[in-house]
């Protein structure tokens, strides 16, 4: 399926339907195959012991996902999480912007499954990765 949005398109439709993410989550890639979006971590997104917090990286995945959801499906703001399943597998580095890898795997015209690879900048391995399902309104 062909792309609706390049990432500053995609960035400007974000910003707009969901304002109360505006400036957490910057789209660095959109491409047909994947989405790659950053999180600036602050101190807000941090838990005791020096990590990112499992809420703050559970935001960046949906987030990731809805928005290469969108880049596929154009101004369709009411796609919705149905499940998300979320493995945390390594410490987050503090200080360390957070990335995520979104791909999709089915884009279904109800059901959109895909995941999200969650990386600390810099680092090779992934910190978490997600499952996530979403539900896309009739028309």
């Amino acid at each position: 399926m062909p792309l609706r949005f390049d990432a500053a398109e995609l960035q400007s439709y974000l910003d707009e339907v969901f304002p109360q993410v505006r400036g957490l989550f910057v789209i660095d890639e959109v491409h047909e195959d994947h989405l790659k979006m950053r999180m600036s971590v602050k101190e807000a997104h941090l838990r005791p012991g020096g990590t990112v917090s499992g809420p703050s990286m559970f935001a960046l995945a949906d987030c990731g996902m809805y928005a290469a959801i969108l880049s596929h499906l154009g101004k369709e703001a009411l796609a919705v999480t149905t499940n998300c399943s979320i493995d945390f597998m390594r410490k987050p580095e503090a200080g360390r912007d957070l990335y995520t890898i979104c791909r999709i795997h089915k884009l279904g015209r109800v059901l959109v499954v895909g995941d999200a690879m969650i990386y600390s900048d810099g680092v090779d391995k992934p910190v978490a990765r997600a499952s996530l399902t979403y539900s896309i309104p009739p028309k």
